[in-house]
């Protein structure tokens, strides 16, 4: 039958795929998505989009995505109603609880949640209900480096200073590939529009990578540095620094204290010292850190490359090091803190309670808590260790660690023998949620409300967007916010409460403080008044309302007619600009000294240990393993949309063309790769787009195990490389996996 396109209307949505948050106009007929093209109206994308946002109405519709809760019964997975699946977990988890204590509960957070509007208002409350410390997420996977990095000279993990990328003069990139990824940590619509037009205004991109990415053939310079020695090549160019006094804080001099030890811990990291371990040569060292310093305003900016490797904490912490001693933190144009509309109204500067770490440990290993979270590394033997404290329940909120964490086998083994129950919120039956008790579907992007808490905060421009669901709820479905707050309700032992309960509760405790706080637009006035004038359909509408209006730019409940409030958003569908990041230093640092603590205590204790990677030898036939990004993907998520696959979205061994000849590898044939955890058989891509003396795999694939039901996926499984890592290997500041810089062997399979 032909198309209709009367029958067609558009609605808007903020892509929840990766962290670029790009605005999104959907073609929608009837129930379905049709069609997505960029919103050119989009305050902060501006039309672009990436083949993971053209691609959403492939995965709204995905036929293996589930439609119905899941129960365990008679050990089998089957259809229930959404009554029976909360009874399940109300009968099991407060009882488990109440024999052998809250830490008995371990709670697992993927990458998902920080996409989508639930996933970031609701795990607190889930945490507080359960009152337990064995939490793991993705963070200690991917970028907890960089959270204790910035807790540590600036008091607030989450305080992380990004690239203004449109008006900086000099980027310097580490361990990144933002025209893959999208970036990270740095949320920027059009990351590779971005970058060209620094070229094009007479800035300079300079890429350290041992990969010569999309990104690498972009720059004006690439450095192919051995994978895993970025802190030595920082700490050797923070010495150049010091050596020849370029250094210059600039504006931000009366706010810092340390800049003295950081001169006498980088003494002995000489170019001429570092060069060896790096593969980079003295003279291009020194280079890099002049330019740096000569440029008008320059920004340093590093990534996952640089984050999982085993000196992640000190390589997060140097690249800050870097642009404090240039002078370019917290100024335009250098590296800034963004101002989210939901973060806390600024107050004036003042010393904070600082950041701390090893609150607690790890009950097996003794691994100290970062952020509030313990190593996923640990998860498996958490779980299969016995003794008082084992984890014997589990939820699992849109993470998938069979595949994301070190040694999935054994994670796997943990999971299907070692707990008394487990609940997973996932739309799919993958390689985790199949050991689920209880699998708790969300709808699909269309039919979901999407605002971006986490992502605001590391915008490179401030900006608010919001966007309602584009469709209504399908048959059937639970909306995202109810499921998770009928699984607060469930697991403090008030089910069958209405799911509102929680949001009120919330938002009444959060009144409670804002009335009580002299520096509040609302101090002093009556919480129930305020209350009463909150807008919003939904209970997380609400709370949105409320963190809208007592947010840095809110109209505080009548306090600024011309502030933020929801209503104001919704009346702005394509988003309101904020205007570029500014400075906020002293009023962002939170440390006990109010100042930027540069040398603190727990970065001086680690450094003996980069100090001994400098007497490494390198045998010049030693091969490592580094991951890699594909931008038609995103860990483990999108595998089974069938419009992304193919093209560059394979899994492959790159090697280098020297490499493959000498160890006899041919392109296409099977290599087998061994290391700590075990050994893999994976087709071979030779490359001269990866250094000699690296082999590159990418991340989210081994969609092989049984009971899955992702049928797209597991026609093309590829392997898991994680399983090559046997969980030892932690940067010891963050407990974050050391998952690039792995020593491995590869051989032709016979």
């Amino acid at each position: 039958m032909p198309h209709d396109p009367s029958s067609s209307r558009t609605a808007l949505r903020i892509c929840p795929l990766c962290e670029a948050t790009c605005g999104l106009t959907l073609t929608i007929e009837g129930t379905r998505v049709t069609g997505a093209r960029g919103d050119r109206e989009d305050v902060f994308s501006k039309g672009f989009i990436c083949p993971k946002g053209a691609s959403i109405g492939g995965l709204d519709e995905d036929p293996d995505r589930l439609r119905t809760p899941l129960v365990r019964k008679d050990g089998v997975l089957t259809g229930a109603s959404w009554s029976e699946a909360f009874e399940a977990i109300a009968r099991a988890l407060p009882a488990l609880a109440q024999e052998h204590g809250p830490q008995a509960v371990g709670v697992v957070l993927g990458n998902p949640n920080v996409h989508t509007m639930a996933g970031a208002l609701y795990p607190p409350a889930l945490l507080a209900a359960l009152r337990t410390r064995a939490l793991f997420t993705a963070s200690t996977l991917d970028q907890m480096p960089k959270h204790v990095s910035s807790g540590l000279l600036f008091g607030d993990p989450n305080s992380i200073p990004v690239p203004d990328l449109d008006r900086t003069d000099h980027l310097l990139m580490l361990g990144a590939n933002p025209l893959e990824s999208n970036g990270s940590l740095c949320t920027a619509p059009d990351f590779p529009g971005r970058l060209k037009a620094l070229r094009r205004r007479g800035g300079s991109l300079t890429v350290i990578d041992p990969r010569r990415t999309r990104t690498a053939r972009l720059a004006d310079r690439h450095v192919a540095i051995r994978p895993g020695t970025d802190a030595l090549l920082l700490a050797a160019m923070a010495h150049v620094l010091f050596e020849e006094k370029l250094t210059d804080p600039g504006a931000l001099a009366d706010h810092v204290e340390g800049i003295d030890e950081v001169a006498e811990a980088v003494r002995d990291f000489t170019p001429e010292a570092v060069a060896a371990a790096c593969d980079v040569d003295a003279a291009t060292i020194r280079t890099l850190a002049r330019e740096l310093a000569a440029a008008r305003t320059a920004a340093v900016y590093g990534r996952i490359g640089s984050c999982t490797v085993e000196h992640g904490t000190l390589a997060s912490w140097l690249v800050d090091v870097l642009n404090v001693l240039t002078g370019n933190l917290d100024r335009p144009g250098g590296a800034l803190f963004p101002l989210s509309a939901t973060a806390r109204s600024p107050r004036p500067a003042a010393p904070g309670k600082g950041f701390a770490l090893g609150r607690w440990a790890s009950r097996v290993s003794g691994h100290p808590e970062a952020k509030g979270e313990l190593p996923m590394s640990a998860l498996a033997e958490e779980i299969g260790t016995p003794g008082e404290g084992r984890i014997r329940a589990l939820i699992v909120l849109a993470a998938n660690p069979v595949l994301s964490a070190p040694d999935g086998d054994r994670l796997d083994a943990a999971l299907a023998d070692g707990l008394d129950f487990m609940v997973s919120v996932d739309p799919y039956l993958n390689e985790t949620s199949r050991h689920a008790d209880v699998v708790l579907p969300p709808p699909p992007p269309s039919q979901s409300a999407h605002f971006d808490f986490a992502f605001n905060t590391l915008a490179v421009r401030n900006q608010v967007r919001y966007t309602r669901p584009a469709l209504p709820l399908g048959e059937g479905l639970m909306d995202e916010a109810e499921i998770l707050a009928r699984l607060v309700l469930a697991v403090s032992g008030t089910h069958g409460a209405e799911p509102d309960a929680v949001d009120t509760g919330i938002i009444d405790r959060a009144l409670g403080k804002a009335v009580a706080d002299p520096l509040s637009p609302v101090h002093g006035r009556d919480p129930a008044g305020i209350s009463a004038e909150l807008t919003g359909r939904t209970g997380a509408e609400r709370r949105l309302d409320l963190m809208l209006r007592l947010g840095p730019y809110g109209e505080g409940f009548g306090a600024d007619p011309d502030g933020l409030s929801l209503e104001r958003l919704l009346a702005h569908p394509h988003g309101i600009d904020l205007g570029p990041l500014a400075p906020r230093v002293p009023e962002v640092l939170t440390t006990r000294s109010g100042r930027v603590e540069l040398f603190p205590a727990p970065i001086a204790a680690d450094l003996p240990r980069l100090r001994r990677a400098l007497d490494g030898r390198t045998d010049p036939e030693a091969l490592v393993l580094v991951g890699r990004r594909h931008l038609r993907s995103n860990n483990s998520w999108l595998h089974n949309v069938a419009a992304l696959r193919g093209g560059s979205n394979v899994c492959t061994l790159q090697i280098h063309p020297e490499d493959a000849a000498r160890l006899g590898l041919t392109d296409g044939a099977p290599a087998t790769v061994t290391a700590d955890g075990g050994e893999l058989t994976v087709p071979v891509e030779i490359t001269d787009g990866v250094r000699t003396g690296v082999v590159s795999l990418p991340h989210g694939w081994g969609h092989n195990r049984p009971g899955t039901r992702m049928s797209v996926a597991s026609a093309q499984p590829g392997v898991n490389v994680n399983q090559l890592l046997d969980g030892s290997r932690l940067d010891p500041l963050s407990g974050t996996a050391v998952l690039n810089a792995i020593p491995v062997t590869v051989t032709p399979s016979r």
